[in-house]
Order: structure tokens, then sequence, then C-alpha cells
């Protein structure tokens, strides 16, 4: 009797609940194959949080069957899992990507002091057999360079992960996407098209990135002054096309922001970035130079509070600051959640009254993300038998799903999927399948630890309500009350003497009341006082500080 065949599971750990921390499991029998390794930014309701990954205690669990690690692209949401990753895998992984992901990979790894990671470069149309999973790679165009999307052959069926993508007829690298490829592996049979729904809500076509170009130009060459352009550090096609307006009106250009640094010499040292050493000069030599020759690439896009565009915009850059007769131009979108600190920033430079363009008032930036027609294309090209979208938020994800339906795909065919959740292909049947425990992982300084609601409740308390301490010191056997003291950090009422007062007695007559029953114990003390001050606080204050009580005998 022939042993039954396991099926091909599909497990998203992360990229199903916003637009981040992409990591998905292709796994069958003994083999299995990480596809992307992001991170996400945290939002307001993360106070402290550094940086959110997703939970890969499954790929912990399962690391003996881990052939190999597939990187689509550069870019964070898709690379910064990997150092946290790889620090927790006890097997050495060989991870797969183009020279100039691998390139921004290495660069980041040696900052978390990795080393001996093998690196496999591919390039379009390479193939690579991981195990039982054979994995071809054809380029997709999207908002930086050599990003690629991934073929899968298994026993079970075939499997098209597109990445992130947009269909972009004139690049600026001149590499469009590998639609010979994507019309064979359609006419071959796709049993399951994983498709980026990042932009699924958007009619029409995503513009060109060339179209940037003329007008990133325009205002380079019109501006009076310096020219500041915050960008995505990673987004290397956008920073070609500002050399290259820099350049063609004689102009130098400044790299500051030590991640823009750090990718710009990369890109260059590997040629996916050409302009000559003569025309990029160091921060420190701007003042030799006129400000009408001079543009400064920097980081801070994003409205980051330690990017170069916002020390700059403060003051409290080393070597750089933004003078009323500068020009800044923001070129990029905020990602979700960004919204705030991205128009903190405007403000800022607006205080400093510098001229000011982005995406509202100009062509300075265009989505590395297909659009609806885009989307459709690529389901006309592969014409999946199932369909499940990926890399977004909810509302793209369902988008994406009608827009399948429209296409001619059955309803019960197309997967809308959450983290954690599976797909199993059986003999190019898909079906779902198991789900496993999933969820997300804080880096927190030094620290990487699992999502404790706990903890980020109380910081969201604190940074709400503040905090109230009261410390007790109770002597001798009958616990007289020896020292009461309230102290008090972020509360409107800390310089009220009267109620301050008032809540010292309250605290002197609760212990007074406790302390002489014989069964009552320190911590009933302090549940009591806790108890006590926090009905007073709210009584008279109407908020709620966190009350930490000490009562100790001395």
């Amino acid at each position: 009797m022939a042993r039954k065949q396991p099926p091909l599971k599909i497990i998203p750990l992360g990229g199903l609940d916003g637009i981040g921390k992409n990591m998905t499991v292709f796994e069958y029998g003994n083999d299995m194959v990480l596809l992307d390794a992001g991170l996400m930014f945290p939002d307001d309701e993360q106070p402290g949080i550094d940086l959110v990954l997703p939970d890969y205690t499954y790929v912990l669990e399962n690391e003996h069957k881990l052939r190999g690690i597939v990187i689509t692209h550069g870019h964070e949401d898709h690379t910064g899992a990997l150092p946290y990753l790889l620090m927790d895998l006890n097997a050495t992984v060989p991870i797969y990507s183009s020279k100039l992901t691998l390139g921004f990979i290495e660069g980041k790894l040696s900052e978390h002091n990795i080393k001996n990671v093998p690196f496999r470069a591919v390039g379009d149309g390479d193939s690579v057999k991981l195990g039982s999973l054979e994995l071809t790679f054809f380029s997709m165009t999207h908002s930086i360079p050599a990003a690629f999307g991934v073929f899968f052959r298994t026993p079970a069926g075939t499997v098209m992960h597109t990445g992130d993508f947009k269909l972009d007829q004139t690049p600026i690298d001149g590499i469009t996407p590998s639609y010979n490829a994507i019309n064979a592996f359609g006419a071959g049979g796709v049993d399951l098209l994983l498709s980026d729904s990042t932009n699924a809500t958007r009619p029409g076509f995503t513009g060109s990135e060339a179209a940037v170009g003329p007008t990133l130009r325009h205002i380079i060459k019109n501006a009076p002054g310096r020219v500041f352009v915050a960008s995505f550090s990673s987004h290397i096609h956008r920073l070609q096309q500002i050399c290259d307006a820099s350049v063609s009106v004689g102009r130098k250009v400044v790299v500051t922001g030590r991640s823009m640094i750090t990718n710009t010499k990369i890109a260059r040292e590997l040629g996916y970035l050409k302009i000559s050493d003569r025309d990029i000069i160091d921060a420190y030599d701007v003042d030799r130079i006129p400000d009408d020759r001079i543009v400064v690439l920097c980081t801070g896009s994003q409205g980051e509070p330690l990017s170069a565009l916002s020390r700059m915009a403060n003051g409290e850059h080393k070597s750089l600051s933004i003078r009323s007769s500068d020009t800044v131009i923001i070129s990029a979108t905020p990602v979700p959640g960004n919204e705030k600190s991205v128009t903190s920033i405007i403000n800022s430079l607006s205080k400093v009254g510098c001229d000011i363009h982005d995406k509202s008032n100009g062509l300075v930036h265009v989505s590395g993300h297909g659009s609806q027609e885009e989307l459709k294309l690529i389901m006309a090209m592969t014409k999946p038998t199932y369909f499940m979208p990926i890399h977004g938020e909810a509302m793209h994800l369902r988008a994406h799903a009608k827009l399948a339906e429209q296409m001619g795909i059955p309803s019960e065919n197309i997967f809308v999927m959450d983290n954690g959740d599976s797909l199993e292909m059986r003999a190019h049947k898909v079906s779902r399948g198991a789900g496993i425990d999933s969820g997300v992982v804080y880096v927190d300084g030094l620290s990487v630890t699992d999502a404790n609601p706990v903890v980020l409740r109380d910081r969201q308390k604190l940074a709400q309500d503040g905090i109230v301490t009261c410390v007790v010191a109770l002597t001798g056997k009958k616990r007289r009350i020896d020292v009461i003291e309230i102290g008090s950090r972020g509360v409107s009422f800390a310089t009220d003497d009267e109620l301050m007062a008032e809540a010292r007695k309250l605290v002197e007559n609760t212990i007074s009341r406790l302390a002489a029953q014989k069964n009552s114990s320190l911590e009933s003390l302090r549940k009591d006082v806790r108890s006590a001050l926090s009905g007073f606080l709210w009584s008279r204050t109407h908020t709620r500080p966190m009350v930490i009580p000490v009562v100790m005998e001395v």
C-alpha cells in the first residue's frame, strides 16, 4: 500500500494584520522554507517598544526542517527580523536573495555582530532546490531594485508568491517584471496565487517611478538655496533620480543619516546606485560650497524623532541645520501609524520658514505597490485555481478578495487568512488546515520578549494618569506608624498641599484601623492602602494614577 503523501502547508506568521513584519512558512514533510523575515515599527499604543516582530516560535520548533530562508527584497518589513531570528536559531541556515538585498542584510547582521551566515545570491530565472521544494525566482518591479517573486514547485502542487510589486513599464534600471516567466507559470498551471494587497483599495494603475524624476529635477534646479530630500534609505531608484537631477543641474550630493550612508555605500559598491565620487561630498564640507550647489540626501521621511531630518529641523544635527532659505522634499508616503510624526516634522520645518514639498503639493512620490488594475493583470496572466491575498490590513485583503471574485475565481477558492492560520495543498487541491499559536514579539531595548499586554497597559496608564507612591514605615510590635511619605510623578495635583495632606491622613487612618489586627499581613495592608488611596484620588481628581504602596516594618 502506497504511503500517503504529506500536504504542502502554507503558514503566514506575519503580514496579514498590517503593513509590515512579513513572514511565511512553506512546509512539505520534513522540508521547510521561510519566505521573508520582516519587522514593523510600533504605533502609539505600544509606548517604549522599539520594534515589533512576528512570533517565529513555529520556525524555532521546526528548525531541523528549515532548508533555507528566502528574502524577496531589501525593505525592513521583509528583512528586519532576520538578526533576531538568526540569533535564536541553533542551526546555520543559508539565505537566498539578490546581491543588493544580501548586501543590505550583511550590513544589518554586522550591527548585531552576527557572522558566518551562508549567503546565496540568486537572479532572475534562477532555480534552487531546497529539499522537496523547488523555487524559481522572477523579477518584479518595486520601490527598490532587485525585487523578486518566487514560484514554488512541490509534490503537492504549485504556488506563486508575487512579493511586493507594481507593474512598472519604465523602471529606472530598465529591468521590467518577468512577464514571460509569469505567463509561462500561468500556462503551466498555478494552483495557488499569493499576491501583494497593499494598494488593493486603490483604483487604476500605480504611476511609474520615472514620473517622479522631472518633478524632482524641477524643484532642485529652481531652489534658491540648499535642497534636503528625505526618503527611505533603501529606495535606491528614488535616490538614483535625486542624484541624477542634482548632477544635471550642477549640485553636489551630501548623504547623512546612518542607514542612508550605509545603504548608499552598499548600493554604489554593487553597481545599483551610479554617481561618481566627485559629485558626493562630506557633510562637514558643506560650508565650502555655495548653498545653491548642494542637495542633501537624508533619512526621516516617516518623521522618526532620531532621524537626520528631525534633528536638522530641530537644530540638533551635528553638522547640518535647516534654514529659511532651504527647500525640503519629503519623498515618501507616511506608513500607516506614522502620520502624526510626519505632520510634526512638517510643522517644525514650517516654523523654520523653509519651502516644503510633499505628496500633497507635487509629484515627489509614487507608490511601489500595484493598484487594482495591476492586481487583476497578475491574476489574468497566472489564472490561479486558488487565491490568497497577502501583505496588508484587513480592508486590503478583503478588497483584493473581491477583485479575485471579479476575475472569476470562485469565492470558495479564495482564502482571507489571519497570521497563524494555515492552508494545506494535496494533489493540487487547497483547503484550510490547522492553525498554530501566533502573535507578535517586542524588541524593547536589549530584550526580545513576548507581547505582554500587562506591560503595555501599565505604560499606557503611566502615560495617561501618572504614578503615586506611598511609603509607610511601622515600628514596634503594635505597628505604630513612624513615617508616611507620598510622592508622585506625572500628576496634575502634585502641588496641591491640602489634597496631599488629606491623602496622608487617609493612609494613616487606614493603617491604624488594620495594623493592630493580628491576622493582617503586610501584603493585606498594601492592598488596603492602594484601594483606599485610588478611591480617594478618583473621587477628588477624577484621575486614576498608578498607585504603588510600600508598607514595611522597621
